[in-house]
Protein backbone atom coordinates (compact mmCIF):
# COMPACT_ATOMS: atom_id res chain seq x y z
CA UNK A 1 0.00 0.00 0.00
CA UNK A 2 1.37 3.79 -1.09
CA UNK A 3 1.86 5.85 2.01
CA UNK A 4 0.07 9.27 1.91
CA UNK A 5 3.42 11.08 1.01
CA UNK A 6 4.63 8.71 -1.64
CA UNK A 7 1.11 9.31 -3.18
CA UNK A 8 1.60 13.16 -3.17
CA UNK A 9 5.08 12.51 -4.29
CA UNK A 10 3.95 10.47 -7.62
CA UNK A 11 1.47 13.41 -8.58
CA UNK A 12 4.28 16.06 -8.23
CA UNK A 13 6.69 13.86 -10.02
CA UNK A 14 4.04 13.23 -12.76
CA UNK A 15 2.92 17.15 -12.74
CA UNK A 16 6.29 18.29 -13.13
CA UNK A 17 7.44 15.66 -15.99
CA UNK A 18 4.17 16.60 -18.38
CA UNK A 19 5.34 19.69 -18.18
CA UNK A 20 9.20 19.29 -19.46
CA UNK A 21 10.29 20.41 -15.93
CA UNK A 22 13.47 19.63 -14.52
CA UNK A 23 13.11 18.07 -10.68
CA UNK A 24 15.47 16.24 -7.98
CA UNK A 25 13.69 14.40 -5.45
CA UNK A 26 14.76 11.68 -3.32
CA UNK A 27 12.84 9.08 -1.74
CA UNK A 28 13.57 7.65 1.71
CA UNK A 29 13.54 3.70 2.09
CA UNK A 30 9.95 3.59 3.51
CA UNK A 31 8.47 6.73 1.73
CA UNK A 32 7.44 8.49 4.48
CA UNK A 33 9.65 11.90 3.79
CA UNK A 34 9.99 12.10 0.09
CA UNK A 35 11.26 15.28 -1.25
CA UNK A 36 10.71 16.76 -4.64
CA UNK A 37 12.03 20.14 -5.83
CA UNK A 38 12.13 21.91 -9.33
CA UNK A 39 16.02 22.15 -10.01
CA UNK A 40 15.93 25.61 -9.34
CA UNK A 41 14.95 25.44 -5.25
CA UNK A 42 17.40 23.23 -4.89
CA UNK A 43 20.28 25.36 -3.43
CA UNK A 44 17.87 27.36 -1.22
CA UNK A 45 17.03 23.87 0.25
CA UNK A 46 20.12 23.60 1.35
CA UNK A 47 21.00 20.33 -0.88
CA UNK A 48 23.66 19.47 -3.20
CA UNK A 49 23.79 17.01 -5.72
CA UNK A 50 26.46 15.71 -8.51
CA UNK A 51 26.43 13.64 -11.43
CA UNK A 52 29.08 11.79 -12.98
CA UNK A 53 31.83 13.52 -11.67
CA UNK A 54 34.85 13.67 -13.58
CA UNK A 55 37.19 10.86 -11.78
CA UNK A 56 39.86 13.34 -11.22
CA UNK A 57 42.85 11.39 -8.93
CA UNK A 58 42.25 12.36 -4.71
CA UNK A 59 43.92 11.59 -1.99
CA UNK A 60 42.40 8.99 0.12
CA UNK A 61 40.28 9.79 2.49
CA UNK A 62 41.07 7.79 6.55
CA UNK A 63 37.54 7.10 8.64
CA UNK A 64 37.87 5.19 11.78
CA UNK A 65 34.88 2.53 11.80
CA UNK A 66 34.13 1.33 15.09
CA UNK A 67 31.72 -1.75 13.97
CA UNK A 68 28.76 -3.48 15.81
CA UNK A 69 29.98 -6.22 17.88
CA UNK A 70 30.48 -9.58 15.52
CA UNK A 71 28.27 -11.32 17.68
CA UNK A 72 25.07 -9.12 17.50
CA UNK A 73 26.04 -9.00 13.50
CA UNK A 74 26.11 -13.38 13.66
CA UNK A 75 22.62 -13.50 15.85
CA UNK A 76 21.19 -11.20 12.76
CA UNK A 77 22.02 -13.26 10.08
CA UNK A 78 20.73 -16.47 11.69
CA UNK A 79 17.29 -14.70 11.96
CA UNK A 80 17.64 -14.21 8.29
CA UNK A 81 18.85 -17.58 7.33
CA UNK A 82 16.37 -18.90 9.29
CA UNK A 83 13.77 -17.54 7.53
CA UNK A 84 15.70 -18.52 4.16
CA UNK A 85 15.53 -21.47 5.20
CA UNK A 86 11.59 -21.69 5.81
CA UNK A 87 10.85 -20.64 2.05
CA UNK A 88 10.08 -17.25 3.10
CA UNK A 89 13.10 -15.17 0.96
CA UNK A 90 15.73 -16.47 -1.61
CA UNK A 91 17.94 -13.58 -1.09
CA UNK A 92 17.45 -10.93 2.04
CA UNK A 93 20.18 -7.34 2.37
CA UNK A 94 21.08 -7.20 5.83
CA UNK A 95 22.43 -3.93 7.36
CA UNK A 96 23.75 -1.73 10.13
CA UNK A 97 25.15 1.14 10.96
CA UNK A 98 28.80 1.84 12.41
CA UNK A 99 29.90 4.57 14.01
CA UNK A 100 32.65 6.68 12.35
CA UNK A 101 35.56 8.82 13.40
CA UNK A 102 36.90 11.48 10.87
CA UNK A 103 38.15 15.32 11.17
CA UNK A 104 36.21 15.67 8.12
CA UNK A 105 32.55 17.52 7.79
CA UNK A 106 29.99 16.68 5.89
CA UNK A 107 30.81 19.15 3.45
CA UNK A 108 33.95 18.44 2.90
CA UNK A 109 33.82 14.62 2.65
CA UNK A 110 31.54 15.85 -0.55
CA UNK A 111 34.04 18.04 -1.41
CA UNK A 112 36.82 15.09 -1.58
CA UNK A 113 34.68 11.95 -2.53
CA UNK A 114 34.73 10.89 -6.29
CA UNK A 115 31.24 9.32 -7.16
CA UNK A 116 29.17 9.02 -10.22
CA UNK A 117 26.53 10.40 -7.58
CA UNK A 118 27.10 12.30 -4.81
CA UNK A 119 24.27 13.66 -2.80
CA UNK A 120 24.68 16.10 0.62
CA UNK A 121 20.93 16.58 1.95
CA UNK A 122 20.55 19.34 4.02
CA UNK A 123 24.22 18.79 6.27
CA UNK A 124 21.99 15.84 7.72
CA UNK A 125 23.30 13.22 5.49
CA UNK A 126 25.64 12.57 2.75
CA UNK A 127 25.74 9.89 0.13
CA UNK A 128 28.40 8.58 -2.69
CA UNK A 129 26.67 5.71 -4.26
CA UNK A 130 28.16 4.05 -7.08
CA UNK A 131 24.96 2.10 -8.37
CA UNK A 132 21.88 3.50 -10.53
CA UNK A 133 18.97 2.48 -9.93
CA UNK A 134 16.87 3.33 -12.80
CA UNK A 135 17.14 5.38 -16.15
CA UNK A 136 14.71 6.59 -18.37
CA UNK A 137 15.45 7.91 -21.80
CA UNK A 138 14.32 8.04 -25.47
CA UNK A 139 11.46 5.99 -24.44
CA UNK A 140 13.47 3.11 -23.21
CA UNK A 141 14.14 2.20 -19.40
CA UNK A 142 17.52 0.49 -17.61
CA UNK A 143 18.56 -0.69 -14.66
CA UNK A 144 21.81 -1.49 -13.14
CA UNK A 145 21.67 -4.11 -10.22
CA UNK A 146 25.04 -4.25 -8.49
CA UNK A 147 25.62 -7.30 -6.41
CA UNK A 148 29.04 -8.95 -5.40
CA UNK A 149 31.96 -6.88 -4.07
CA UNK A 150 35.60 -8.42 -3.43
CA UNK A 151 39.15 -7.13 -2.35
CA UNK A 152 40.71 -6.05 -5.89
CA UNK A 153 44.26 -7.55 -4.32
CA UNK A 154 43.19 -10.45 -3.57
CA UNK A 155 44.87 -13.32 -5.85
CA UNK A 156 42.78 -13.67 -8.75
CA UNK A 157 40.21 -11.31 -7.90
CA UNK A 158 37.97 -10.99 -10.24
CA UNK A 159 37.69 -14.98 -11.45
CA UNK A 160 37.33 -15.89 -7.54
CA UNK A 161 34.38 -13.07 -7.80
CA UNK A 162 32.72 -14.30 -10.91
CA UNK A 163 32.98 -18.18 -9.52
CA UNK A 164 31.76 -17.86 -6.08
CA UNK A 165 28.65 -20.21 -5.90
CA UNK A 166 27.32 -17.52 -3.21
CA UNK A 167 28.10 -14.67 -5.27
CA UNK A 168 26.48 -16.04 -8.36
CA UNK A 169 23.32 -16.74 -6.50
CA UNK A 170 22.68 -13.70 -4.98
CA UNK A 171 23.27 -11.92 -8.83
CA UNK A 172 20.78 -14.23 -10.33
CA UNK A 173 18.36 -13.55 -8.44
CA UNK A 174 18.32 -9.64 -7.84
CA UNK A 175 18.92 -10.03 -11.84
CA UNK A 176 15.84 -11.74 -12.26
CA UNK A 177 13.99 -9.31 -9.29
CA UNK A 178 14.79 -6.36 -11.20
CA UNK A 179 13.65 -8.18 -14.62
CA UNK A 180 10.42 -8.72 -13.29
CA UNK A 181 10.03 -5.41 -11.48
CA UNK A 182 10.83 -3.59 -15.25
CA UNK A 183 8.21 -5.84 -16.83
CA UNK A 184 5.06 -4.59 -14.29
CA UNK A 185 6.22 -1.07 -16.48
CA UNK A 186 7.72 -1.68 -19.54
CA UNK A 187 8.13 -4.01 -22.44
CA UNK A 188 10.91 -6.00 -24.18
CA UNK A 189 12.16 -6.51 -20.91
CA UNK A 190 16.27 -8.23 -21.37
CA UNK A 191 19.19 -8.12 -19.99
CA UNK A 192 21.60 -6.59 -22.16
CA UNK A 193 24.68 -7.43 -19.79
CA UNK A 194 25.70 -10.03 -17.30
CA UNK A 195 28.28 -9.74 -14.44
CA UNK A 196 30.08 -7.06 -15.59
CA UNK A 197 33.42 -5.97 -13.61
CA UNK A 198 34.36 -2.52 -12.34
CA UNK A 199 36.11 -1.08 -10.21
CA UNK A 200 36.54 1.31 -7.25
CA UNK A 201 39.57 3.58 -5.45
CA UNK A 202 39.23 3.79 -1.85
CA UNK A 203 41.99 4.16 1.30
CA UNK A 204 42.07 0.76 1.71
CA UNK A 205 42.84 -0.53 -1.74
CA UNK A 206 40.41 -1.32 -4.71
CA UNK A 207 37.28 -2.98 -4.68
CA UNK A 208 35.98 -4.80 -7.70
CA UNK A 209 31.78 -4.89 -7.98
CA UNK A 210 29.64 -7.19 -10.29
CA UNK A 211 26.57 -5.62 -11.90
CA UNK A 212 24.39 -5.95 -14.94
CA UNK A 213 22.36 -4.11 -16.95
CA UNK A 214 18.72 -4.87 -17.69
CA UNK A 215 16.84 -2.21 -20.56
CA UNK A 216 12.93 -2.18 -21.45
CA UNK A 217 10.74 0.01 -23.50
CA UNK A 218 8.41 2.65 -22.11
CA UNK A 219 5.14 3.85 -23.55
CA UNK A 220 5.39 7.15 -25.43
CA UNK A 221 3.60 9.03 -22.48
CA UNK A 222 6.05 8.18 -19.83
CA UNK A 223 7.05 11.83 -19.07
CA UNK A 224 3.33 12.48 -17.76
CA UNK A 225 3.38 9.25 -15.88
CA UNK A 226 7.34 9.53 -14.57
CA UNK A 227 6.07 9.14 -10.86
CA UNK A 228 3.91 6.54 -11.28
CA UNK A 229 6.23 4.45 -13.43
CA UNK A 230 9.13 4.95 -10.49
CA UNK A 231 7.50 4.28 -7.60
CA UNK A 232 6.06 0.85 -8.82
CA UNK A 233 9.58 -0.49 -8.76
CA UNK A 234 10.13 1.27 -5.22
CA UNK A 235 12.08 -0.17 -2.80
CA UNK A 236 14.46 -0.84 -5.22
CA UNK A 237 15.25 -4.67 -5.47
CA UNK A 238 18.88 -4.54 -4.51
CA UNK A 239 18.67 -3.41 -1.26
CA UNK A 240 15.62 -5.58 -0.14
CA UNK A 241 15.70 -9.10 -2.03
CA UNK A 242 13.21 -11.75 -3.49
CA UNK A 243 10.79 -11.81 -2.79
CA UNK A 244 10.09 -8.15 -2.07
CA UNK A 245 7.26 -7.85 0.20
CA UNK A 246 8.15 -10.79 2.68
CA UNK A 247 11.63 -9.57 2.21
CA UNK A 248 11.22 -6.04 3.64
CA UNK A 249 9.27 -7.49 6.71
CA UNK A 250 12.81 -9.55 7.55
CA UNK A 251 14.32 -6.78 6.90
CA UNK A 252 12.18 -4.70 9.34
CA UNK A 253 12.68 -7.38 12.01
CA UNK A 254 16.01 -8.58 11.68
CA UNK A 255 17.56 -4.74 11.86
CA UNK A 256 17.36 -2.89 15.06
CA UNK A 257 17.93 1.13 13.50
CA UNK A 258 16.34 2.84 11.02
CA UNK A 259 17.05 3.13 7.45
CA UNK A 260 15.84 6.40 6.71
CA UNK A 261 16.99 7.63 3.38
CA UNK A 262 20.19 4.87 3.50
CA UNK A 263 19.12 2.60 0.68
CA UNK A 264 16.67 5.05 -0.38
CA UNK A 265 16.69 6.43 -3.95
CA UNK A 266 17.20 10.08 -5.62
CA UNK A 267 17.95 11.59 -8.63
CA UNK A 268 17.04 14.07 -11.36
CA UNK A 269 14.73 14.62 -14.40
CA UNK A 270 16.44 17.50 -16.67
CA UNK A 271 13.28 17.92 -18.76
CA UNK A 272 14.21 15.07 -21.46
CA UNK A 273 15.26 11.99 -19.33
CA UNK A 274 16.05 10.62 -15.98
CA UNK A 275 18.87 9.27 -14.08
CA UNK A 276 18.48 8.03 -10.38
CA UNK A 277 20.60 6.50 -8.27
CA UNK A 278 20.32 3.80 -5.31
CA UNK A 279 21.39 5.68 -1.53
CA UNK A 280 24.50 3.67 -0.63
CA UNK A 281 28.18 4.38 0.68
CA UNK A 282 26.35 6.67 3.09
CA UNK A 283 26.89 9.11 6.41
CA UNK A 284 24.82 10.17 8.38
CA UNK A 285 24.88 12.83 10.98
CA UNK A 286 22.94 11.90 14.28
CA UNK A 287 23.28 12.97 17.76
CA UNK A 288 25.91 10.56 19.19
CA UNK A 289 28.14 11.79 15.87
CA UNK A 290 28.68 10.02 12.63
CA UNK A 291 27.57 6.81 11.41
CA UNK A 292 28.18 4.91 7.70
CA UNK A 293 25.13 2.78 7.02
CA UNK A 294 26.50 -0.45 5.19
CA UNK A 295 25.21 -3.98 4.42
CA UNK A 296 25.03 -7.00 1.99
CA UNK A 297 23.47 -9.66 0.49
CA UNK A 298 22.49 -12.90 2.63
CA UNK A 299 21.31 -16.01 1.05
CA UNK A 300 21.46 -19.63 1.65
CA UNK A 301 25.49 -19.76 0.96
CA UNK A 302 26.60 -16.90 3.01
CA UNK A 303 29.20 -17.48 5.74
CA UNK A 304 28.50 -15.02 8.50
CA UNK A 305 32.64 -13.97 9.00
CA UNK A 306 32.86 -12.97 5.21
CA UNK A 307 29.72 -11.27 5.53
CA UNK A 308 30.70 -9.24 8.48
CA UNK A 309 34.22 -8.78 7.01
CA UNK A 310 31.96 -7.30 3.78
CA UNK A 311 30.01 -5.15 6.03
CA UNK A 312 33.34 -3.32 6.72
CA UNK A 313 35.14 -3.14 3.89
CA UNK A 314 31.83 -1.27 1.99
CA UNK A 315 33.02 1.49 5.35
CA UNK A 316 34.97 4.31 2.94
CA UNK A 317 34.80 7.40 1.16
CA UNK A 318 35.74 7.13 -2.61
CA UNK A 319 38.21 9.32 -3.69
CA UNK A 320 38.41 8.03 -7.85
Amino acid sequence: MLTKELEGTIQKMNALGSTGEPFFFAIDFDAKEPVVLPLSELEANDIQFVLNEAHNQKNPIEIKPTPIPIQTYFEQIQKVQDEILYGNSFLCNLTAQTPIETDLSLQELFEHAVSKYKLLFKNKWLCFSPETFVEMKENKIYSYPMKGTIDAMLPNAEEVLLNDKKEIAEHYTIVDLIRNDLSMVATNVQVDSFRFISKIKTAKGKLLQASSKVSGELPNDWKSNIGSIFCKLLPAGSITGAPKKKTVEIIKDAENYERGFYTGVAGVFDGHSLNSCVLIRFIEKVESGLVYKSGGGITKYSEPIKEYGELIQKIYVPTT
